[in-house]
């Protein structure tokens, strides 16, 4: 089976989850990703006791953090503080495409692995940056994690209810749109280079991703010129863009943004024909006027019946835009997140059947495909160096005497 990136060698030195991620994008392509780790220390990843508040080897079978983060990939321990380490890289980097890394600004340099470095050896090597606040400015060496972005960024005063304190996205938001952006860039310039023949260097930063991330609400409001206040469930102007509660506790979100175009028909199918001739619904204009008291009443209808219910009866009436609001728990039997593996069960081979989220993607020629769980610590290390560099067993002993790798 042909896959997207097959033929594709990429150098994962990275760690945590900003790089990590960027590299499953292209290893769930098909890329031969070879994972970086120093042979003594390892991804920090590994080393996480409790994630998102859940414990490690008490609630959890293993690691989900590493496990999800690095999958599809080979991995190889090597120190690079040592010569003979970089000797190690540099002969990877002369057969790879990709080499991607996510320490801070002067580590590269100090190492000997620099883009400068790195493209004097292999001229058409990608050489990636995952950053935390992009390669100019006052701060752009400076080291950052996850929530520095989002409170950076904005966006912790732009979601949640009116006069909330800030709010942290929980599960690395910053870390997986940065991840998001630094892939793109990867395939944007492994297609420049098909055309030109020559590599370069990319960078995308955790700050800039997650500006990205909001441009249209930061456009709007650096254009406004203040601050536009955060809007609660009440305050929504249209009642067609929001989401109720239901008889059993759970919720259902409708997203008819035309408002005009739906109003009478589901006024009706909800059996709240009342509201078709009620003089505060007569137009999208007055509806928002009246909001808080309109909200307030379909509050109360939607608490009579069950989601499940309410589903029915709406997508018999008629052609609206809904669904349900999810907790994490019901995606593993949302059919439509089943049917598009975007969650899927995956036979790893120390954990048996385990619950993974598939690729975001689906190609009609070169699919995706989730082929092996994340390597163990150094795992592939003598595969690599005999399969890539041509090292014999007796170097790679001595190079392990050495402690190198």
């Amino acid at each position: 089976m042909t896959m997207s990136l097959e033929g594709i060698r990429v150098l994962d030195w990275t760690q945590w989850q900003q790089g990590p991620v960027a590299t499953i994008f292209l290893a769930d392509l098909g890329a031969d990703v070879i994972k970086i780790e120093h042979r003594e220390f390892g991804d920090p990843g590994r080393g996480m006791k409790a994630i998102m508040g859940t414990m490690v080897d008490k609630d959890l079978p293993f690691n989900t953090y590493f496990e999800s983060q690095n999958r599809n990939k080979r991995g190889i321990t090597l120190d690079l503080s040592k010569e003979k380490g970089k000797e190690v890289l540099y002969r990877l980097a002369e057969k790879s495409d990709v080499f991607v890394h996510n320490f801070r600004k002067d580590v590269p340099s100090r190492l000997g692995v620099d883009y400068e470095t790195l493209s004097r050896i292999n001229p058409r090597l990608i050489y990636a940056v995952g950053s935390a606040f992009g390669p100019e400015g006052p701060e752009a060496g400076n080291p950052s994690f996850d929530a520095l972005a989002q409170a950076r960024s904005g966006i912790m005063t732009s979601i949640g209810e009116p006069n909330q304190d800030p709010l942290l996205n929980q599960g690395g938001l910053a870390d997986q749109v940065g991840a998001t952006t630094l892939a793109i860039a990867i395939l944007a310039a492994l297609f420049a280079r098909e055309r030109t023949g020559r590599g370069q260097k990319v960078e995308s930063s955790l700050l800039g991703s997650m500006c990205w991330f909001q441009q249209l609400y930061i456009s709007l409001t650096l254009n406004v010129g203040e601050t536009i206040e955060r809007r609660g469930r009440w305050e929504q102007g249209n009642p067609l863009w929001n989401h109720y509660p239901c008889k059993d506790g759970n919720w259902i979100m409708f997203a008819m943004i035309q408002s005009d175009r739906y109003w009478a028909d589901f006024c009706r199918v909800i059996g709240r024909d009342d509201l078709v001739i009620d003089e505060r619904c007569k137009d999208m204009f007055t509806r928002a006027e009246h909001r808080v008291a309109l909200i307030a009443s379909l509050d109360e209808t939607f608490k009579t019946r069950t989601r499940d219910e309410w589903m029915e009866i709406l997508r018999q009436g008629g052609d609206f835009i809904f669904g349900p609001v999810n907790n994490i728990v019901d995606l593993q039997d949302d059919p439509q997140v089943l049917d598009n593996q975007y969650v899927m069960d995956f036979d790893h081979p120390a954990h048996g059947p385990i619950k993974i989220v598939g690729p975001p993607f689906h190609f009609s020629e070169t699919p995706a495909v989730v082929r092996r769980p994340a390597p163990e610590f150094g795992q592939h290390t003598e595969e690599v160096l005999m399969e890539v560099c041509g090292y014999t067993w007796e170097e790679m002993e001595k190079l392990r005497i050495e402690e190198v790798i």
